[in-house]
C-alpha cells in the first residue's frame, strides 16, 4: 500500500479557505489517508478549523490523522507539502489602513492587495513571513513543495524564489480557470466544452487563444461569439455570488479594446491601469461601474457570513462540499502519484516568455507529474499585452529590488512607478503617501523601514 502524504496548512486559521482545500482532498483516493497538520497563531481559530476538518474528513470517509500547531517548524516537520493561506494584519487593522491613508491622500483603491501602494504594503508585510517558512522547510522538509496562495501574489513569489531559490514552490490563483467558467456561463454553455491558452502575470494573464468543442469535435474560437454578446448586451451575466457591486464592465471593454479577455475581475484589473480610478471623474466610475472600496466591504461581509456558516458547521453532524475550482489537491494528487495534469501556476521566468523580463513571475501553464511543477514554455506575447504587463512587473522589480537589499528609496521608486498611483499624484505626493503608510503600519513593517 502506499504511503500518506503530511501536508501543513500554514494560516489554518482561514477556516473557509481550509474547508475548499481539503474538501477537494479528502475526495482523491491517494491523499485520503493524509496526515493533515493545521497551524496558525491564533489558537481559537485553529480550534475552530480542526471542527470543521475533522467532520469533513470523517463525512468523506477520510481517515488520515489531524494535528494542531500553533509552532511553524513544529507543524512543518517532514511535510510533504505545504499550503500557504494568511493574511499578515488581517482585515484589521491593517486592510483598514491601507485604504484609509490613501484616501486621506486622494488615492481611491478597489481591493489594493496585489499593486499600488495597498499591495506594496502588503508585500512588505508579508515577505518576511514567507522567507520565514522557507527558511524553516530548509532545515525540516527541504524536499516538499510549497502551495502558495498570499498575495501580492507576484511579489511574494518573486521574493522567495530570489532567496531560496532551492525551495520548490509555486504560487496559486483560481482566476485563470475561474474567468473560463464565468466566460462559459455568460455564453450559456458547458465550461467543460472549452479549450484555452492562458499567458501572462499574476491577475494579468490573457487567454491567447479561448475556443468552444462543437457538435462534430472540432474547435472554434469564441472570441467572435464573446464579443457579439457584448455588443448585444447578453454578456456579461450579473454577478455569479449576487453581488450588484461587481458587475465586470471594465474587462469586457478592454477585450474590446485589446482583443483578447484578461483572467483577473474588472475590480481588480481597474486599480492596475491608469484608466478608470481619477479624482473628479465620476463619470468613469459610473460608466465602468468601478466598485471603490469592494475589499473593505468584502471583508466585513465575509465575516459576517462566517460567523453564521460556523455555528452551522458546529451543529452539522456532517459537512459534504462540491469540489472547489483550487487547483492543491490536483497538484499534490499529480505529484504523490504520478499522474500527470495541468495547472497555472506563478514562477520565475526562465525563458518561458520571451518579451517579459527573465527572472520576473509569469503565470504559465505547468504540467505537473511525479517530476514535480514544470512549467511550459509560451514564447512570444502580442506585444500590447506584454507592454501592459510591464507597466506592474516594473512595481513588482523594484519593490522586490527593495526588500532584498532593505532599500527604502526603492519602495518610493515602486509607487511611482505604479500607474493608477502616477495618473493621481504628483512625485511629492506620492512620497509623503509612502511616509504616512509606513509610519501608520509601524510595527507590522520590517524593522530596516523604521531606521
Amino acid at each position: 500500500m502506499m504511503s500518506a502524504p503530511k501536508i501543513t496548512f500554514i494560516g489554518a486559521g482561514s477556516t473557509i479557505f481550509v474547508k475548499n482545500i481539503l474538501g477537494d482532498v479528502f475526495h482523491r483516493e491517494a491523499l485520503k489517508t493524509a496526515h493533515i497538520a493545521l497551524m496558525d497563531i491564533d489558537p481559537t481559530r485553529l480550534e475552530e478549523s480542526h471542527i470543521v476538518v475533522r467532520k469533513l474528513m470523517d463525512s468523506a470517509g477520510a481517515s488520515g490523522k489531524i494535528t494542531c500547531h500553533t509552532q511553524q517548524k513544529e507543524a512543518l516537520q517532514d511535510a510533504d507539502f505545504v499550503v500557504v493561506a494568511f493574511q499578515i494584519g488581517g482585515y484589521e487593522p491593517c486592510t483598514v489602513t491601507d485604504f484609509e491613508v490613501c484616501k486621506r491622500h486622494g488615492l481611491e483603491q478597489t481591493i489594493a492587495d496585489t499593486l499600488g501602494p495597498g499591495g506594496i504594503m502588503r508585500a512588505l508585510r508579508t515577505i518576511p513571513h514567507l522567507w520565514q517558512i522557507c527558511e524553516d522547510m530548509t532545515e525540516v522538509c527541504p524536499d516538499a513543495t510549497m502551495l502558495n496562495y498570499v498575495n501580492p501574489m507576484a511579489m511574494n513569489t518573486w521574493a522567495m524564489y530570489a532567496r531560496y531559490p532551492h525551495i520548490k514552490q509555486v504560487g496559486l490563483c483560481h482566476s485563470v480557470q475561474g474567468t473560463a467558467e464565468e466566460l462559459a456561463r455568460d455564453l450559456n454553455i458547458d465550461p467543460a466544452t472549452l479549450r484555452y491558452r492562458c499567458a501572462g502575470i499574476n491577475h494579468m494573464a490573457f487567454y491567447l487563444e479561448l475556443e468552444r468543442k462543437t457538435a462534430d469535435g472540432s474547435y472554434v474560437n469564441l472570441y467572435p461569439e464573446l464579443l457579439a454578446a457584448y455588443e448585444a448586451g447578453q454578456a456579461p451575466k450579473p454577478n455569479i455570488h449576487g453581488n450588484t457591486r461587481c458587475q465586470n464592465i471594465v474587462r469586457y471593454e478592454m477585450f474590446k479594446k485589446l482583443g483578447y479577455f484578461v483572467t483577473e475581475s474588472s475590480e481588480h484589473f481597474a486599480e492596475y491601469t491608469p484608466w478608470f480610478i481619477k479624482p473628479g471623474r465620476e463619470d468613469l466610475i459610473e460608466r465602468y461601474k468601478v466598485p471603490l472600496d469592494e475589499y473593505p466591504k468584502r471583508c466585513v461581509e465575509q465575516l459576517a457570513n462566517w460567523h453564521k456558516e460556523l455555528e452551522e458547521y458546529k451543529n452539522a453532524s456532517r459537512i459534504d462540499i462540491k469540489p472547489s475550482r483550487e487547483y492543491a489537491s490536483t497538484i499534490m494528487n499529480a505529484i504523490w502519484t504520478g499522474e500527470p495534469s495541468v495547472i497555472y501556476g506563478n514562477v520565475r521566468n526562465d525563458g518561458l516568455i520571451d518579451n517579459l523580463p527573465q527572472g520576473c513571475c509569469v503565470e504559465v501553464a505547468c504540467l505537473v507529474d511525479a517530476n514535480g511543477i514544470q512549467p511550459t514554455k509560451v514564447g512570444t506575447l502580442p506585444s500590447h499585452l506584454a507592454a501592459l504587463m510591464q507597466t506592474n512587473i516594473n512595481v513588482q522589480t523594484l519593490l522586490t529590488e527593495a526588500i532584498l537589499t532593505e532599500n527604502r528609496d526603492r519602495v518610493y521608486h515602486a509607487a511611482m512607478m505604479d500607474p493608477h498611483t502616477a495618473a493621481v499624484l504628483g512625485i511629492d505626493e506620492i512620497y509623503a503617501l509612502v511616509d504616512d503608510l509606513i509610519a501608520a503600519h509601524g510595527d507590522w513593517l520590517p524593522g530596516w523601514l523604521h531606521r
